[in-house]
Order: structure tokens, then C-alpha cells, then sequence
């Protein structure tokens, strides 16, 4: 498994890669973790009115904290991000109406990225992602220029922001995305129910400070450990290396998010 030196080659030089396919023959299983997560754990019952979502989302289902194990994700990770790389963290959400132009990150000094699974068929009429290529690409004039204005396209372009020009990336269900969390993306035109979970993963911190600092920005509510408990539980050997580095934290974090609210979902 894992990817051929012309992807590395396009994911380093656009900032994002699909995978066609990849799952397909899983994504009725996958569908109904998905499903029974957001509905047992989100706060509020999904209505349409906005989006609705959970973290940490994969941890929640013995299932899904098992994606970290499948080669066919590990693999990749390990291609892009080094045999030692951590998992970040992940997220699930109906997501409900335009998500405007915006970076997931603004990493210099590792790479980060984040692997998305699409529950729907979508494409530019109805939600599909679109990213802007190479604008992951810090310090270069291009990305720096995209950086500074794609959220305010009216302003600096005179264009809306469906109408910035952008890859337009339709999507199947089982079709794996993944980019870099510098890379500028947005989605338009969607409706009031699109379903999406996502893995995010980086390359090893060399300085563990920097981690605890980070750790706290990306916490979304106060937590006793960082990972979730089904994570934890089913982890192998292999699993754990990926985990062990914020797990070294967790009752550090816990001091430095106890100004948050409680954790995302019950």
C-alpha cells in the first residue's frame, strides 16, 4: 500500500491529494459509526440551522480508532510524515452552509495534515471542498499573497467566495481526501447536512513544549486525557507510538484547559 513518488510529488507541490476509492467497500459500516457517534454525543440534536459537531469524534468508536491502524492510512502517514508521526486529534459534524476561505493551520516548522472522509457524492453544486493549490507554501509570494486576502475576496478581488478561482475536488463516498492544514480551502453551496469526519496528524515535535503550547491552543474543551477512551483501549504497539507524545500530557493539559467548558459532547 501507500503512495507512489508522483503523488508525494503532487501532495508536496499542491497541498492536497485524493485517493479514489480507497474505502468504498467500508463506508456502509463507517456510516453507521458515524451516525451513532452524532447522535449519542452531540449536544444538540442537528437541525439544519447550523453545524453540528463532536470532538474528539474517532476515539468515541472502537471501529473508527481502528482507521489509525489500516495501512492504507498508516502507510500514507508514514510516507508523508515520518514513521514516528502523532495523531492530532480528529472531528465529525453535519456541517450546515458555506465554510469560507480559510487555512487549518499555520505550520513552518513540521508538516501537519488532515484526512477526510466524505459520507455524501458532492461536487461544486453542493458542497465539494475546494482548495487553493499551493497555498500551502509558506514564505512563497503566491501562498503569502493568498494568505493575506482569500478571506476577504470581496474587498481585495471583487469576488465572492465561491467565485475565487480553486480546484473543485468531487468526491464519492469511500474516496479518501487528505491535504496540508496550511492549504487555503473552503466549501459552497451546500446543504444543511453534509457528513464528514476527519483525522489529523503531524510530524513528531522535537521540543515538548512547543507541543504543550500547541496542544492547548487545539483543545476545543477541558479534558482529562487527550485521546478518547476507545482510542486508549484498543491501541496495539504500533498504534501507541502515534499517541504517546500527547499522551505524556494529559495532566498538564487538563491544568491548562480547566478555563474551557466541558468537553464537546457528553
Amino acid at each position: 500500500m501507500g503512495l507512489s513518488q508522483q503523488q508525494i510529488d503532487f501532495f508536496g507541490t499542491f497541498g492536497y491529494l485524493k485517493l479514489p476509492g480507497l474505502f468504498r467497500d467500508e463506508i456502509e459500516w463507517m456510516t453507521a459509526e458515524y451516525t451513532a457517534i452524532l447522535d449519542h454525543y452531540a449536544r444538540e440534536k442537528h437541525d439544519g440551522s447550523k453545524t453540528t459537531g463532536v470532538v474528539p469524534f474517532i476515539d468515541k468508536s472502537e471501529a473508527l480508532s481502528g482507521l489509525l491502524d489500516d495501512p492504507r492510512i498508516n502507510d500514507v502517514c508514514v510516507q508523508l510524515l515520518g514513521a514516528d508521526f502523532n495523531y492530532m486529534g480528529s472531528d465529525g459534524a453535519y456541517y450546515s452552509g458555506p465554510t469560507r476561505w480559510h487555512p487549518d493551520g499555520e505550520n513552518r516548522k513540521r508538516t501537519h495534515i488532515k484526512i477526510t472522509f466524505y459520507l455524501d457524492r458532492l461536487d461544486g453544486s453542493n458542497g465539494a471542498l475546494r482548495v487553493i493549490p499551493g497555498s500551502h507554501r509558506l514564505g512563497d509570494l503566491y501562498a503569502d499573497e493568498i494568505k493575506l486576502k482569500a478571506a476577504k475576496s470581496q474587498t481585495f478581488w471583487g469576488l465572492e467566495g465561491d467565485e475565487v478561482p480553486a480546484q473543485i475536488i468531487a468526491i464519492e463516498p469511500g474516496d479518501l481526501l487528505l491535504f496540508n492544514h496550511n492549504t487555503f480551502h473552503s466549501s459552497w453551496n451546500g446543504g444543511s447536512k453534509r457528513r464528514m469526519f476527519t483525522l489529523n496528524l503531524s510530524q513528531r515535535f522535537d521540543d515538548l513544549e512547543e507541543l504543550k503550547v500547541y496542544s492547548v491552543q487545539h483543545a476545543h474543551s477541558r479534558r482529562h486525557q487527550y485521546y478518547g477512551p476507545a482510542m486508549i483501549a484498543t491501541a496495539g504497539e504500533g498504534r501507541k507510538q502515534h499517541l504517546e507524545q500527547l499522551m505524556s500530557l494529559d495532566g498538564d493539559l487538563y491544568a491548562r484547559t480547566a478555563h474551557l467548558p466541558e468537553e464537546i459532547g457528553r
